[in-house]
């Protein structure tokens, strides 16, 4: 006498095995995520360090200064200041241009993201014309 298998019993495992293959795949795809949108916000926190740097350099063409600015504005990315570029076109004229550079490598969070990418450099820039002509001690 033969026994046979129940149809319900098959149709659960097969689900475990096809949700056994996914898992991984969604698991990457949602930690992918995650570290996107944490370079997004680097991106655009070093972008808003530039421009502060950058505000502060169109009226005081003080580097210090200029550089402190930047790395106030990005507190959570720990921006090294060797990182932060204060550059003149000509520094004793109004409407010559200053340019901020911010510099920032990115690196992500989980490992596997991070063996795949692998760390990646994201620049901030700002440039506007001098409206002071002016060195803070």
């Amino acid at each position: 006498m033969t026994t046979l298998r129940s149809p319900r019993r098959a149709v659960r495992g097969q689900g475990l095995v096809e949700f056994a293959l996914i898992i991984p795949l969604l698991l990457l795809l949602m930690v992918g995520l995650f570290d996107f949108g944490r370079a997004i916000y680097a991106y655009n926190t070093i972008s808003n360090a530039a421009r502060a740097g950058n505000r502060v350099a169109i009226v005081d063409q003080n580097v210090a200064a200029v550089r402190q600015a930047a790395l106030a504005e990005g507190p959570a990315l720990d921006i090294p200041s060797g990182n932060v570029a204060a550059t003149y076109t000509c520094t004793d004229q109004i409407g010559c241009l200053a340019t901020v550079t911010v510099a920032y490598d990115f690196v992500p969070a989980t490992p596997l993201v991070g063996a795949i990418v692998g760390p990646i450099t994201l620049h901030g820039r700002s440039q506007m014309p001098i409206e002071r002509v002016w060195v803070s001690p």
